[in-house]
């Protein structure tokens, strides 16, 4: 028996990987968290499976159900949306797989930040202008930021930032950013990246707040600010270049 973590991707269903994909197909038991996971992969599971909602649940009702699918015997598909590796939770549930001896794999998914871009049909990096993106958020009611990891200090790099779970926030957003990086500075407001309703908002750091309130956004939505949203006249990378050097360009020359 075995617990498989899955990231299932930012919300279309065809988002997800086909190793998770096939791992959902296997497992008699699947745990996904309805308030983010679209319901249109649970058509992968198998007949007669064991479904379950995770939304409602404490993380002790969640650990029963993987001791009481180990006790049956049963391999666990959990999903979680977006990918496993940064604001998941997975941390916890595997602390706890291990003090029980439970094995589990983890499968990576698309995350919201790669589907924004995508939705938008933006770059994030641009040469000589952003190399860098930096996923971020802001304190919430389920964690605080440690000390330092401010938006601020993150602003002073002049990297690309993808902001989670912070749209409650914007004004806090707004007033930090918008000394560093200016008021005329490109932001982009994904919502839902991939879903059906997909929505986007772009505006500047000046005009970013009214826009918003003219059409409300309550959750699901990835703030995006940066030059790199907006760059036009920009230098080509030297990747292409005919007079760059590669060994798998295979000529002289």
């Amino acid at each position: 028996m075995t617990v498989h973590f899955i990231g299932a991707g930012p919300g279309a269903a065809d988002l997800i990987t086909v190793r998770g994909r096939d791992l959902i197909a296997r497992c008699p038991v699947c745990l996904y968290t309805g308030s983010i996971v679209p319901a249109e992969l649970l058509r992968y599971c198998p007949d007669g499976a064991r479904i379950v909602d995770t939304a409602p649940l404490s993380l002790d009702e969640i650990e029963r159900e993987f001791l009481a699918a180990q006790r049956d015997g049963k391999e666990v598909a959990r999903l979680h949306s977006g990918d496993l590796s940064v604001w998941s939770a997975v941390a916890e549930q595997i602390r706890r797989l291990e003090h029980h001896g439970i094995p589990y794999t983890m499968t990576p998914g698309v995350p919201s930040f790669a589907a924004a871009a995508a939705a938008l049909k933006r770059e994030l990096t641009i040469p000589a202008l952003a190399q860098s993106l930096v996923l971020t958020r802001v304190s919430g009611r389920a964690s605080e930021m440690p000390q330092g990891e401010t938006l601020a200090a993150f602003g002073r790099t002049g990297a690309t930032l993808a902001i989670h779970l912070a749209i409650h926030a914007l004004p806090k957003v707004v007033a930090e950013l918008a000394p560093l990086y200016g008021a005329d500075c490109p932001v982009a407001i994904v919502v839902r990246a991939s879903w059906p309703d997909e929505r986007i908002v772009r505006g500047t750091l000046a005009t970013i707040e009214a826009l918003v309130a003219a059409e409300p956004i309550e959750r699901t939505a990835l703030i995006l600010v940066g030059r790199a949203l907006a760059a036009e006249d920009f230098r080509e990378s030297s990747l292409y270049d005919p007079a760059y050097q590669r060994r798998f360009r295979g000529r002289d020359g």
